[in-house]
């Protein structure tokens, strides 16, 4: 089943997330850390699991993660639950020429993204959409999802999922937690006063810790409850229990499927599973 089709089927989708090694790792390093990427893959879709894989994550140049995925992955994986991001962070031939190969490979899904403009290189569109509408008309086949961040006004955020240029049929969105849960709320309230029908999956970051000089870095690029997770550590939790607890907290809001971040890749699939049994999902 294509992710587009299973976020409107009645089963929640709790996709994994993971992070395609660095460009400039040394050779060794490089193609130990994609044996582990591989690995992840093949254990979590095997499981019945999507799986994201992201694109220069945090301005850092990462491996071309659809060209190892295509060359390495091997008939058994099922395309159809892996979804690349693509950010508009690379020329814009590139851009088109990607989104080619992955319907080419038999990938049916693309999550197509701005991109920081406060690092790395400049992007080559400036908002998202305008690449996605690009895609569309090079490669009509593939499903687009797009973004929203319920951390902002939710009555514009959800304004812009419905305008006819989103050019998507889903939508991930920003790191949520269940210690910051109005906002969320006041996104799902606004969703559906305003009847909105695309499916999204809310994002969760796996905290292993509460180191603080980890969260100080983690805070330049998504909103962390430093403070209260520092507390909630202190008391015993696990970082399972704490990931567990932010997804209860947004299902009782109504929210329906998520992804994981920040997952450890050499026990991806177990954590992913422990997580969901810690939720009773």
């Amino acid at each position: 089943m294509s992710l587009a089709d299973a976020l409107t089927s009645s089963t929640a989708v709790i996709a994994a997330e993971l992070r395609p090694p660095r460009a400039e790792l040394a050779l060794r390093e490089g193609m130990d850390a994609w044996i582990d990427t591989y690995h992840a893959v093949r254990s979590l879709t095997r499981s019945g699991s999507y799986v994201f894989l992201t694109d220069s994550a945090v301005g850092l140049q990462e491996e071309d993660n659809l060209r190892h995925l295509v060359a390495n992955l091997g008939g058994d994986v099922p395309r159809e639950r892996v979804v690349p991001f693509l950010t508009s962070k690379h020329r814009l031939e590139y851009c088109l020429s990607y989104a080619g190969r992955a319907w080419q490979h038999d990938f049916q899904s693309l999550v197509v993204l701005g991109g920081d403009k406060s690092v790395g290189p400049p992007r080559s569109v400036e908002h998202a959409w305008q690449l996605r509408q690009a895609i569309r008309r090079h490669e009509p086949h593939l499903t687009l999802g797009g973004w929203a961040n319920p951390n902002r006004d939710a009555e514009r955020q959800v304004g812009f999922l419905q305008e006819t240029n989103f050019t998507g049929e889903f939508y991930l969105t920003q790191i949520v937690s269940h210690h910051n849960l109005a906002p969320v709320a006041q996104f799902m309230e606004a969703g559906d006063k305003r009847r909105l029908e695309l499916q999204g999956l809310f994002g969760v970051f796996f905290y292993r810790s509460a180191n603080p000089a980890t969260l100080a870095t983690l805070s330049r690029f998504l909103p962390v409850p430093a403070e209260a997770l520092s507390k909630e550590f202190d008391s015993g939790a696990t970082p399972v229990e704490v990931a567990a607890r932010t997804i209860r907290a947004m299902m009782n809001v109504g929210v329906r499927h998520f992804y994981v971040s920040n997952l450890p890749l050499g026990r991806a699939q177990s954590t992913l599973t422990a997580i969901l049994d810690a939720v009773k999902v």
